[in-house]
């Protein structure tokens, strides 16, 4: 298996294991393109294998693909060299992302 697809794999895997059973990868996208996991609604996930860490051009990509799949939430999920469990991977996203899953975090309603 090439190594993005393995990552992904791992990723998905991680996701399951974590408490979203529906996680799975998705079928290339092409031009529509709406990310690398499927399986968790709301959500976009790109995952990235790369032996550079291109962040502007992962988070545009991720930009492009949380609007093709009307998405609210999205995160560059990127494999750390040297780290074989994704737990340990680095995971991107812009402000506005993170700003919005602290305010889901943080809610007293919780």
């Amino acid at each position: 298996m090439k190594k993005g697809p393995l990552a992904e794999a791992l990723v998905v895997r991680c996701l399951q294991e974590h408490g979203w059973p529906y996680a799975e990868r998705r079928v290339m996208g092409g031009v529509n393109d709406r990310g690398d996991v499927a399986g968790i609604p709301g959500v976009v996930i790109e995952v990235k294998d790369a032996s550079e860490t291109l962040l502007a051009m992962f988070l545009n990509e991720l930009a492009e693909e949380m609007a093709n799949d009307h998405a609210d939430i999205g995160a560059v999920w990127h494999k750390r060299r040297g780290k074989g469990d994704p737990l340990e991977w680095y995971v991107h996203m812009t402000g506005r992302t993170f700003l919005a899953l602290l305010a889901a975090y943080t809610r007293e309603d919780r």
